[in-house]
This record gives C-alpha cells, sequence and structure tokens, in this order.
C-alpha cells in the first residue's frame, strides 16, 4: 500500500536501511534492476553497501529493450559497473512490440516485466523515487483510472513468485541526485526522458514544471493522494474477499462485484488493470465460454485462460524447441526453452533410487504420447494422460513437463510420481526432482 506519511528523512541510505529492517531478506537472493540511470545506479550502491547488515546476496539485472541507438552502450555501462563493484550482473534482451494498442511505453513495461519475472533470485528491487509515484498518480488520474489505478506503485508486492521492493518511493529525485554528486556515482542518460511526444516526458517537460511553481510539494501531495486511494481500494477488497484465485462462478456476480474481483484478481499477480471496455469483454469472454473451452485471453503479457472452472495466469510467450538434456546428477538443471529448472532433492525412503539409474543414460524430455507410469507396485501401469487429469494438470501445460527417462524407461513424471520399478526403499535415500516453471 502506498504511504501516506511525511518520510522521516529522504536520506536514500538511510531510507533504505529502515526499509530492509521491515524486510525478512537474511540469506535470500536480492536482485536489483539496473537500467544504468541515476535512480537506478544510487540503490545498487546503497543496496551493496547494506549488503552484509541485511545479509541478502545481491546481484543486477539489466534488461535491453533495444529502442535507443544507444541501448548497448548502456549495457556495456552497467556490465563495467557491476564488474567494478564486483555485483554479478545479467542481460536480458526483449523484444517491444507497440502494436497491440497499448503504445511503445506500455509494450516497454510489458517486456521489462517479463524479463523480471525471470530474475533468478527472490526478491526484486526496483529504483522507483517519490516523483516516479506522484507522476504515475498523476498519469492514472489523467487517464481515468478507478482507486486501484491511482494508489500507483506500492513500497512492496509480487511479480509472480518474486517479492518486488521499492525502497526509495518516498526518497524525491533532488535527494538522489545529492547523494549521487556527494559519492561520485556516474550513470547514462535515456534520451526519451525528455522526449514530450511520451505521455512521462511531457508531464516532466511541459506540465509540473509550471505545477511546481505554484504547488511545490506537488509530490508529497500525489504520494498523499495514493495512500488514500490505496486504503479504499483494500476496503473494498476486504468486502469481496481474497482473489488471487478467482474461478467463473464467483464472476457471475453482479456487475460490480464481478469487476472489481477480476481487476483484483490480476492485480494480484501484478498486472496492469485492463480499461473498461477491455474488462467487460474478458468478463463476457470467460463467463460465456462453455465448461473448459480453450479460452485464452492475453492482457498485459499474460495468457488468461479457464480450466475446471478456475481462472489460470501464465507469461504469454512463443514455445520454444525443446531439445533432450542429459541428467548427470547435477542439484539443478536449468531448462530455459522451457522456461523453468528441475531441482533434484536428497529425501530418505522417497523418490528414485539412484543404483537404479546405472547403466544407461538418464535423459530429460518432453511427452510424446502414449507413455505411461506405474505410481504405486499394487497397482497397474497407467495412461499419463489419465494421471494428469486426476492431478488436474491443465491441458496445455502437458506437452512441456520435463519428463525423466533412463533409457526407454519412464522413471519420473514431477508432480506425478516416482515409477515402482525405480524408486527408492525405505532405508535408503532417494532423489526427488521437482519441476518450477517460471511462467506461472
Amino acid at each position: 500500500m502506498a504511504s501516506s506519511r511525511t518520510p522521516r528523512s529522504a536520506d536514500p541510505l538511510g531510507a533504505v536501511d529502515r526499509f530492509l529492517a521491515t524486510v525478512d531478506l537474511r540469506g535470500k537472493r536480492l536482485v536489483a534492476g539496473l537500467s544504468g540511470g541515476m535512480d537506478s545506479v544510487v540503490l545498487l550502491d546503497v543496496l551493496r553497501r547494506l549488503e552484509s547488515k541485511h545479509g541478502y546476496a545481491l546481484r543486477a539485472l539489466h534488461v535491453h529493450h533495444g529502442l535507443s541507438p544507444n541501448a548497448d552502450r548502456w549495457a556495456h555501462f552497467c556490465a563495467r559497473l557491476c564488474r567494478r563493484w564486483e555485483v554479478p550482473m545479467s542481460t536480458r534482451r526483449v523484444k517491444v512490440d507497440g502494436a497491440r494498442g497499448q503504445g511503445f511505453e506500455g509494450a516497454a513495461r510489458a517486456a521489462r516485466q517479463g524479463a523480471f519475472r525471470l530474475a533468478p533470485g527472490d526478491a526484486l528491487a526496483l529504483a522507483h523515487h517519490l516523483d516516479d509515484q506522484a507522476e504515475t498518480v498523476l498519469l492514472a488520474l489523467l487517464r481515468g483510472a478507478g482507486v486501484r489505478g491511482a494508489s500507483a506503485m506500492g513500497a512492496k508486492g509480487r511479480l509472480g513468485s518474486l517479492c518486488v521492493l521499492r525502497p526509495l518511493l518516498e526518497v524525491p529525485r533532488a535527494e538522489l541526485n545529492a547523494y549521487a554528486a556527494a559519492r561520485g556515482l556516474k550513470w547514462v542518460e535515456d534520451e526519451s526522458n525528455q522526449d514530450d511526444s511520451l505521455a512521462r516526458g511531457y508531464l516532466r517537460t511541459r506540465v509540473l514544471p509550471e505545477i511546481e511553481a505554484r504547488y511545490p510539494r506537488w509530490r508529497e501531495a500525489l504520494a498523499r493522494a495514493a495512500g488514500h486511494f490505496a486504503e479504499a481500494d483494500a476496503l473494498l477488497r476486504s468486502r469481496i474477499g481474497s482473489t488471487s484465485r478467482l474461478t467463473v462462478s464467483a464472476l457471475r456476480a453482479s456487475g460490480v462485484t464481478a469487476r472489481l474481483r477480476l481487476r483484483d484478481f490480476l492485480a494480484v499477480h501484478g498486472l496492469r488493470a485492463p480499461s473498461a471496455r477491455r474488462l467487460a469483454e474478458m468478463l463476457r469472454q470467460v463467463c460465456s465460454a462453455p465448461q473448459d473451452a480453450r479460452t485464452e485471453i492475453v492482457h498485459d503479457g499474460m495468457a488468461l485462460r479457464v480450466y475446471r472452472g478456475e481462472l489460470l495466469l501464465e507469461r504469454k510467450s512463443p514455445e520454444q524447441e525443446f531439445e533432450p538434456r542429459v541428467w548427470a546428477g547435477e542439484s539443478r538443471l536449468d531448462l530455459p526453452s522451457l522456461e523453468g529448472e528441475l531441482r533434484f532433492r536428497r529425501v530418505l525412503g522417497e523418490g528414485i533410487d539412484p543404483a537404479r539409474l546405472t547403466g544407461r543414460p538418464v535423459l530429460v524430455r518432453l511427452r510424446r504420447g502414449g507413455e505411461r507410469l506405474q505410481t504405486h507396485p499394487k497397482r497397474p501401469r497407467r495412461p499419463l494422460k489419465d494421471l494428469f487429469q486426476e492431478a488436474g494438470v491443465p491441458p496445455w501445460r502437458r506437452a512441456r513437463l520435463p519428463l525423466l527417462f533412463c533409457g526407454d524407461d519412464l522413471v519420473c513424471a514431477p508432480g506425478l510420481g516416482v515409477d515402482a520399478a525405480y524408486r527408492a526403499r525405505a532405508a535408503h535415500r532417494g532423489i526427488v526432482p521437482e519441476w518450477r516453471n517460471r511462467a506461472h
């Protein structure tokens, strides 16, 4: 929820230190979004200074949009900075498609969020500050947003499996500039920030200087308004109940309640609120479709589908061809073309008996059809299709689930079970494969 308090101190180091004291990050992996701009460089510098105190493992993530002729130079700058500061960094290149009715600003934001969802960590720190918050509120109001949209950004939130943190949200841009100057920091300038053909650039160059001349505390006032909107939104959500999970039957309530529930469901999963017209169309498609029809609604880079009367969300991306992989006993096997990783835990009396895997290569590959699995020694071998249905695995996920084979034998389907012929005995330590899909 956005804060309506006046910050005790605008010093970035002190503000972030106090913020991190409210979050348990000890032993966690913290990823900092690094664009190379002043605000993200300040955040990375502060986070590396506080790393040992708060006990997290810091790394950076740079999203390469490729929209600017300077994009490669920014990526090189970020890489050099992280090498000098000894902060591990990864770069993700994204394709920005502005032809889907959301403009290049919206498309870039959606592409960036898609990259952040795949960040290799437990929490994601972003450098949004007080000026960003105030600008976001004003833009939302000009676009006719409701209380959810006008709540702007929360200091804490979620994006897929990641905890999203915005520790600078109460710090004005001027204080970040002062910190950067005092520390002798260098950064890159994104020319689009001053482009008045873009909505935010127009506000910064044309509108806000006029507002500041008359209302010098406009930032604090708009951030305080965001707090009020957030409180009103929380009250509405408390009356309709939690919507982290949502059923079609719940959307067949009165129009206002249905709209609130669907908006909240999308927001809980880190998605932008659709327009009123788009929301109405989404409700119509979901509520009028036959039971478990192959309905797919794409919104903000995610696919909304229905299975067994429940709404499911997962990242919308083109399927990449998967080549079988040899598993040589690693504790983790990254499978980027499937947007996830296999993890292998050692558990007494459970999982796969490693002694039974000798003599033949162990392959990870996808389903081809006709596979059968005996999940219990006293039960018959059964088709995977039946096991998938019993486990409630949606049809579109079944073809992209990695399976473990020893030679031609299906050894394990993660989430369904281990074949009885390969199961570890009670007194022995076995291997339990777990599939972690980052797309949902």
